[in-house]
C-alpha cells in the first residue's frame, strides 16, 4: 500500500507560488470586470508599484507615495510626476518643446 500524498506534495517547488498564468497582479479581480479592463488595470498597477531611477542621486529607489507624488528613499527628495508613471509622454514632449524654443531664442 502506497502512503497517502497530499496534493501540495505532488506540486513541484517551482509551481508553488505560481497561481496565475497571465492575470498577474490583477488575479485578485478573478473573472470580474472583463478581460480588456483587467488588462488596462494590470498595466497601470505594474507601473505604479515599480521603482524608478532617481534623477538626483541615480539610485533605483523612487516609489509612488500618492497619485502623482513620487518619493526617493535614498536622497529623501519628493517629485511630482504622472499618476501611474514617474514621467509621462506629455511631460517629455513639453520638455523637448521648451528646449527647442529656448535654443531658438539664443541664436
Amino acid at each position: 500500500e502506497a502512503p497517502y500524498r497530499t496534493p501540495a506534495a505532488c506540486l513541484s517547488p517551482a509551481m508553488v507560488n505560481k497561481r496565475t498564468k497571465k492575470a498577474g497582479i490583477t488575479g485578485k479581480y478573478g473573472v470580474r470586470y472583463g478581460a480588456s479592463l483587467r488588462k488596462t488595470v494590470k498595466k497601470m498597477e505594474i507601473s505604479q508599484h515599480a521603482t524608478y531611477t532617481c534623477v538626483f542621486c541615480g539610485k533605483d529607489s523612487i516609489k509612488r507615495v500618492a497619485t502623482g507624488i513620487w518619493h526617493c528613499k535614498a536622497c529623501k527628495k519628493t517629485v511630482a510626476g504622472g499618476a501611474y508613471t514617474l514621467n509621462t509622454a506629455q511631460a517629455a514632449q513639453v520638455r523637448s518643446t521648451i528646449r527647442r524654443l529656448r535654443e531658438g531664442t539664443e541664436v
